[in-house]
């Protein structure tokens, strides 16, 4: 995420880099490039996670296709704790400083949130996984209980981490 932040900092025109000379608004143009970084972050996770949403809807017409209505509502759950993620990266307010009004973070507490975040990309390669393996187990009646399962656990666990998160972010402002 540093990265990504270091080069809208390096983008800067002349203007900013001039003004962000003049005191107190060096500030000014750190928390508009962490929130330019920020937005960028959260529409990258949620087309990640967009996608493997669409697998799991996929998968869940495969599955009415080849007769396996049984198993639909348990891929419906694994659908719904997706799109939930999903609708709360997307709706949540960009810019760490101003995520919840209330609350004021410093860098060394962004620094926390950015692994947080980068561990959402970790999080959907596991889905990624687990979707693969409903897939293989598709033909395999007897796996396929066990691999929904699991598909349904790690895509809830996208939901909890998200408000874990957001429970780490509001703690912040009592310490």
């Amino acid at each position: 995420m540093n990265d990504l932040f270091d080069k809208l900092t390096g983008d800067q025109d002349v203007f900013k880099k001039l003004a962000s000379k003049i005191p107190g608004f060096n500030g000014y143009i750190e928390r508009q490039n962490r929130r330019a970084a920020d937005k960028i972050l959260r529409e990258t996770v949620a087309d990640k996670y967009e996608d493997l949403w669409k697998r799991v809807s996929a998968l869940q017409t495969d599955l009415i296709s080849q007769g396996g209505l049984e198993f639909v509502d348990d891929m419906e759950k694994a659908s719904i704790q997706l799109r939930t993620f999903v609708d709360k990266i997307r709706t949540a307010t960009y810019g760490y400083s101003g995520f919840f009004d209330a609350v004021k973070i410093n860098e060394e507490e962004i620094a926390k949130l950015y692994a947080f975040d980068n561990a959402f990309f970790d999080h959907a390669e596991t889905i990624n996984n687990a979707i693969d393996n409903v897939e293989t187990s598709l033909s395999d009646e007897a796996g396929l209980p066990a691999a929904i399962r699991n598909l349904v656990t790690v895509s809830r666990e996208s939901v909890d981490t998200y408000n874990h998160r957001y429970e780490v972010l509001t703690s912040t402002d009592e310490s």
